[in-house]
């Protein structure tokens, strides 16, 4: 990341860029994950630190969806950390967690459970959510829902 970028995002308020980024994880992802998976992560904080653009997401699953969270205090109970390219190559499937985990360019910490049970689960679940057309097709559908009366067959 740029350092002029990264000095810029570093100093935005979290919580309005968590709540986008949760957004984003239940549009796209949370319809993916396993119901034991949605289970264990009920009421357990995460973050998401993209090192090199001062970014930091806090979340937690709660009542049957992602929620922004403020981890302010006490800290989450997970934190995945890496620089933006390799999150970027971890979503495109073109590098390995284990591979930037060992090289020290993702770092876990926390419950290690939790990190393993995580990791593994997002290892498990077909990338091809990320791509564009599927993501488009899932703005869709969620507006599709929103729009319709209530009782209405939605049509996907």
């Amino acid at each position: 990341m740029p350092e002029p970028f990264a000095r810029v995002f570093g100093h935005l308020p979290r919580y309005p860029g968590s709540v986008l980024f949760v957004t984003g994880l239940n549009l796209l992802l949370a319809r993916h994950l396993h119901p034991d998976t949605l289970q264990r992560l009920e009421g357990r904080s995460l973050r998401i630190h993209v090192a090199d653009a001062g970014l930091r997401f806090d979340y937690t699953w709660r009542d049957g969806a992602f929620r922004a969270a403020r981890h302010d205090g006490a800290g989450p109970d997970l934190t995945f950390r890496a620089d933006a390219w390799d999150f970027h190559r971890l979503l495109q499937r073109r590098e390995d967690p284990d591979t930037l985990f060992f090289s020290r360019r993702l770092v876990i910490e926390g419950d290690t459970e939790l990190g393993l049970m995580v990791k593994n689960t997002l290892d498990s679940i077909d990338m091809a959510v990320f791509q564009p057309r599927a993501v488009l097709r899932g703005l869709a559908q969620a507006l599709q829902q929103r729009l319709a009366p209530r009782g209405a067959r939605v049509i996907s």
